[in-house]
């Protein structure tokens, strides 16, 4: 079956954001905890994936902070929209590997923000080669419910059978499954020994070897 639609993650998957994510996820804790030593990288990265609701809560709790996860993340939203692209890169080959797929219809469904994402896209270059870019909050639940990629597909013209999710995480994995549409994981991401142990369809390396696998 020709896959028509291909449906990336963003975060582990097409950008390496972790250190952006940090510095406001520390800049916010300071505020609510000032004195507090900030989390490092490796920690805050361990927590990237399902939303920034779940991003703060965890980082709260692991900083011992004793404040409302609702009262932070407005002040965590500022201070990322602030530095979204101070640190924040395309992995290596994705721009490649993006070129390489111009004749299939390309997507991102994060739970990242979508205005967020689209900023992000728009700013490293490559947001023209995506005719979807939803995050969170611009589908009926974040992933893995499967609600957001199965819009996809209908709005975009491709059935389950039709489309291949590319992601990082167990998430990715989760959603996939739960539409009915392969999954294919990548290495080198945000949680390389998770993805592996969810068992998605194919495991690639580099995001340039994604083509042969279509």
């Amino acid at each position: 079956m020709t896959v028509r639609l291909v449906v990336f993650d963003l975060d582990g998957t097409l950008i390496d954001s972790a250190r952006d994510l940090a510095a406001a996820t520390n800049a916010a804790l300071a505020r609510f905890g000032p004195g507090r030593p900030p989390l490092p990288e490796a920690v805050v990265r361990s927590f990237v994936g399902e939303g920034a609701r779940l991003l703060l809560e965890r980082s709260l709790a692991h900083a011992g902070i004793d404040a409302p996860v609702e009262d932070v993340l407005p002040v965590f939203r500022e201070c990322y929209r602030e530095h979204l692209l101070d640190s924040t890169v395309l992995y290596p080959g994705v721009a490649e590997a993006l070129e390489a797929l111009s004749d299939r219809t390309l997507a991102v469904l994060t739970n990242k923000p979508g205005d967020f994402s689209r900023a992000i896209l728009e700013g490293l270059g490559v947001a023209t080669r995506f005719a979807r870019v939803w995050g969170a909050d611009d589908v009926p639940a974040r992933k893995p419910d499967p609600a957001g990629l199965l819009r996809l597909g209908r709005e975009l013209g491709a059935r389950p059978v039709e489309t291949r999710v590319v992601g990082d995480s167990p998430i990715d994995v989760a959603t996939a499954r739960a539409a009915g549409v392969g999954v294919v994981g990548v290495t080198y991401g945000l949680d390389p020994e998770g993805v592996r142990a969810a068992g998605p369809d194919r495991l690639i390396d580099d995001l340039r070897e994604l083509k042969a696998l279509l």
